[in-house]
């Protein structure tokens, strides 16, 4: 195999991680502590909001999320048919029935007239999903939602501090989800949080993400309020997080300059084009996606060459634990086996965005592409 010169992703880690880690070592406090209060309280600067509290992942911010919301069984939940395969499942651990609904191919992102198609009696909540950080149509699920007294939670998964209208995402609804895995723009290892304005909310979630207490108990004679899990994020991830804060600006500038510099390297290119972002309003790219009817052999070929790509996910319509016909969902069918993520990692530098553009470039003129005006 050829040498991997420009990754796909790679997370980034330098001394201020490690100095917080150490402090957190020398403590002998490695649980849920004042390290993990210290980067909720940081997150929630940041985004804006009264509360975010850690949890374990992505997916548990999710479920925890449904939870606090009393979704349960009996209940749906509309979910876009292109995600990653956690947004459902979550709904399936809240023991609600996740619904899938068709995306518009032009952001990947839900379309709501899908989402008004899969609105039953029983639909209690609705999960947009801001795909690399792509708010998609956000306002027109809100008002949507609105209208049948249905709850919005936000997976904001892919999309820390990326705005609309200079509003973080996954502040829209009553409640928004982070994930803080290998692949996104700070990690914790894996990790998560939940973004609320509501108090009672954040109260429900403490309980729900620690057996029941809303404040950190002993291990001992604890007073448990009500049921909860644990879910808890431990100071040695939050410790790791808040070392990845501290180079947040130079994180977000490196993603917004490596997406311009691929919409300006690949300019004309037929047989590709790139899915925009909404940069005057403050969205921030977590990876520069793609589409291309000829994908797989672009994929194949910036390979050979050193250059990691990464094929989309799979339709959940079509995963085993969700299968449906194709013909429900027309749009996801036909856009996700030509979706890609370009060579986005944090390490990448506009000389390197040139790079792989040349070799784009070269691909589309050995074979010209079957599918015209793409670009």
């Amino acid at each position: 195999m050829p040498e991997v010169r420009l990754p796909w992703w790679a997370p980034q880690f330098g001394a201020e991680e490690q100095a917080l880690l150490r402090d957190v070592l020398a403590s002998g406090f490695l649980n849920d502590g004042d390290v993990t209060t210290r980067f909720e309280a940081h997150l929630a600067e940041l985004c804006g909001v009264r509360h975010a509290v850690g949890v374990t992942s992505g997916t548990a911010a999710i479920f925890l999320a449904l939870a606090s919301l009393e979704v349960g069984p009996g209940d749906e939940v509309v979910v876009p048919d292109v995600t990653f395969i956690a947004t459902a499942n979550a709904v399936r651990l809240a023991g609600a029935t996740p619904v899938l609904a068709d995306i518009d191919p032009a952001t990947l992102t839900l379309d709501p007239e899908a989402f008004r198609r899969a609105i039953s009696p029983r639909t209690k909540a609705v999960i947009p999903v801001h795909v690399s950080g792509r708010s998609g149509h956000l306002p027109e699920i809100l008002q949507l939602a609105a209208s049948h007294g249905i709850q919005v939670v936000e997976d904001a998964a892919e999309a820390f501090l990326s705005k609309r209208g200079g509003r973080c995402l996954g502040t829209f609804g009553r409640l928004g989800c982070l994930s803080f895995s290998p692949a996104k723009l700070i990690t914790t290892g894996q990790g998560g949080a939940v973004l609320t304005n509501e108090d009672a909310l954040a109260v429900r979630l403490r309980e729900l993400k620690d057996q029941g207490r809303p404040v950190r108990g002993t291990g001992g004679d604890d007073v448990h309020h009500a049921m909860g899990y644990n879910f808890k994020l431990t100071n040695l991830q939050a410790a790791v997080g808040l070392g990845q804060l501290a180079s947040l600006p130079e994180r977000l500038s490196r993603m917004r300059r490596t997406y311009q510099a691929y919409v300006e390297g690949l300019q004309g290119v037929d047989g590709m084009r790139l899915i925009g972002f909404r940069l005057e309003e403050g969205e921030s790219p977590q990876w520069v996606d793609a589409l291309s009817d000829e994908r797989d052999r672009l994929i194949d070929f910036l390979a050979g060459r050193g250059a990691e790509c990464r094929r989309f996910w799979f339709p959940l319509h079509t995963q085993p634990p969700y299968r449906q016909p194709d013909e429900q969902f027309p749009h996801s069918t036909a856009a996700a086996p030509k979706a890609f993520w370009l060579p986005s990692s944090l390490r990448m530098r506009d000389a390197d965005v040139a790079s792989v553009c040349r070799l784009v470039r070269e691909c589309f003129e050995r074979a010209p592409a079957r599918a015209q005006g793409m670009g």
